[in-house]
């Protein structure tokens, strides 16, 4: 019989307040990260998402949806930019040749090259699933799914925060924090899914907590045709069991924290092989082993830590790996990966893992490295930028604007020219009216040939009409309507200037950063 969801306390709640106390930063604290996929994921042929296509911003389901619908095909590369809470208020069905989606959920049913994103104060799916069927190159990046249920009011994908089926191909899944707040009586099921014909996933960097079900791979144990699943630097907390449940599938799990396991962890069924490397078990029962079947899998075990962990004893049905873990197969992984000591895992998943973490991750080495380029792809190259083409991120490379000066028209009472050049969005610089200018100078001539503007999350969209000029020669490089990543000829100069022409609102520049 199952065990109903313990609510941990301890270590387990102090790893919580980790997690917790990153919440407030978004993925604008960053830069931007590297566009690619790691594990499984980075295999048959690679998963690049939307990558080179169109941005859109959508702060409702039905904008989601329209952006799909509104494609020239069912291929054709989208980067969705998603900020506020979608749930099933706004969400509604639209009609479209480019897709087949729905009211109650978000529904990737034959499409391909798309991302998701979460975006500036960050983004919700509360009580609103995702499903991906008969679909491939998919990137899931930087949000939160919640209380997704099959039973009770509101129901959503049968009760999973992400489900995966049906003819699946290349997925990322990453920066994710996935949870619930009960088991199946509560209405819950999986926090994330695969079956029928699922294969080259990778689960990087996200937190699944607070459910009875982790995810499974297989919906049963004939449902063998799923394949190559990575998970990486996740946090599993406070769950009963499937962390995976793995039916015949090859698997690598590696520098994942699991703490607070109630029933158990990796259950490795019908054949399935997993590697499972560097991972840290803190405080739970059975992290490996074939459990509830006869039906054997394996396993490879390499440089686990095992801290106050419990073993049940073999029987029928229930076969755990340990006390005394030993490998009872070998999997050969096609991938390069850098192994974090497993001894240093719960620090670096309680300051990586997880939406609105600023994408930050794992060098290899225990330390935490910054993102350097765009995850959602090649921003914008036409030399105006609206606020449908946006990326957060900005282009790799230095910012010239950090160590630069700056000046501008007129400031409003307790903002400054320079907190557009301090490297942080939580200071910004606001005209005295709605207009006006704001400049980034240097010393010496100067090679630019991109400008982020970055807004503050409650002003976004408040200027309509801007120009970047040349304050040489009052030379415009380039103009349009709302704010964002700017690209033109490259131009050498010591002083640009961002010109507020008209605006619906009080403008507020977080950023005004330059790039060569």
């Amino acid at each position: 019989m199952r065990r109903s969801l313990a609510l941990r306390v301890g270590t387990a709640a102090a790893v919580m307040a980790v997690a917790v106390a990153g919440v407030a930063l978004s993925l604008n604290t960053a830069s931007a990260q590297s566009n690619a996929a790691t594990g499984y994921a980075s295999q048959n042929g690679g998963t690049t998402g939307g990558a080179g296509g169109q941005v859109v911003r959508a702060t409702t389901g039905t904008q989601i949806n329209q952006a799909l619908c509104n494609r020239a095909s069912s291929s054709t590369p989208i980067v969705i930019q998603v900020e506020g809470t979608i749930n099933h208020g706004n969400t509604a069905d639209v009609s479209g040749s480019s897709c087949d989606v729905g009211s109650t959920l978000i529904d990737l049913k034959g499409v391909s090259n798309v991302t998701i994103v979460g975006v500036g104060s960050g983004a919700v799916f509360d009580q609103i699933g995702i499903h991906i069927r008969e679909s491939s190159n998919i990137i899931l990046q930087n949000f939160t799914v919640k209380n997704v249920k099959k039973s009770g009011s509101p129901t959503s994908n049968g009760g999973d925060a992400i489900g995966m089926e049906g003819g699946v191909r290349n997925v990322w899944a990453d920066h994710l924090t996935l949870e619930a707040s009960g088991g199946e009586a509560e209405g819950y099921d999986g926090l994330f899914d695969m079956k029928n014909d699922t294969e080259y996933v990778t689960l990087s960097y996200s937190i699944l907590r607070n459910s009875e079900r982790g995810g499974l791979v297989g919906s049963g144990d004939s449902d063998t045709g799923n394949n190559y699943i990575t998970y990486h630097h996740n946090l599993y907390q406070n769950l009963n069991s499937r962390i995976p449940l793995l039916r015949a599938a090859t698997a690598h799990s590696y520098n994942n924290h699991f703490v607070g396991i109630v029933e158990s962890g990796i259950n490795s069924r019908v054949g399935a092989k997993i590697q499972v490397d560097n991972n840290y078990f803190e405080d739970s029962k059975d992290p490996i082993g074939t459990f509830y079947t006869d039906l054997r899998g394996y396993w490879e075990v390499s440089g686990n830590v095992f801290d106050n962990v419990t073993w049940s004893a073999p029987g029928t049905d229930n076969y755990p790996a340990g006390p005394n873990v030993q490998s009872t197969t070998s999997v050969s992984i096609p991938y390069s990966f850098a192994l974090d000591n497993a001894n240093c895992v719960p620090s670096v998943v309680a300051a990586t893992a997880g939406a609105n973490k600023g994408l930050k991750t794992s060098d290899g080495s225990c330390s935490i490295q910054s993102p350097t380029a765009s995850p959602t792809g090649n921003p914008p190259t036409s030399p105006t930028a609206s606020p449908t083409e946006n990326p957060t991120g900005g282009p790799g490379g230095t910012n010239l604007s950090l160590g630069a000066g700056a000046d501008g028209s007129s400031k409003a009472s307790g903002t400054s020219y320079g907190n557009v050049i301090d490297g942080s969005t939580s200071t910004y610089w606001s005209p005295s009216g709605t207009t006006g200018r704001v400049s980034v100078k240097w010393g010496s001539a100067t090679t630019i040939d991109t400008v982020v503007i970055r807004e503050a999350a409650d002003a976004v969209g408040n200027i309509d009409n801007w120009q970047l000029v040349n304050n040489a020669n009052g030379a415009v490089l380039a103009s349009g309507t709302g704010a964002g990543t700017i690209s033109f000829p490259a131009t050498s100069l010591t002083k640009v200037n961002f010109v507020i022409v008209t605006a619906s609102g009080t403008p507020k520049i977080t950023e005004f950063e330059t790039y060569a």
